[in-house]
């Protein structure tokens, strides 16, 4: 019954495994440049901005649209 047992390794060794691996892994993280940080926040500001006016656009056509359903223009 013994040998059927598969050996457990301890908690704090788990846990020093699991750091080494973190430290791996982070080590093959290939980190943008910073103009490619720059040009990907550009895009995003532009994004957000381009979708902020078509929400803007729309609540105002559908306002002007609900207001003249019921009356109130």
């Amino acid at each position: 019954m013994a040998a059927d047992k598969k050996e457990k390794t301890g908690f704090f060794s788990r846990i020093g495994q699991r750091i080494k691996d973190i430290r791996a892994e982070v080590k093959r993280i290939v980190w943008p440049s910073k103009e490619q940080v720059k040009n990907n926040t550009f895009v995003v500001i532009v994004v957000s901005l381009i979708a902020a006016l078509i929400v803007f656009g729309l609540d105002t056509i559908f306002g002007v649209i609900l207001r003249l359903i019921l009356g109130l223009a």
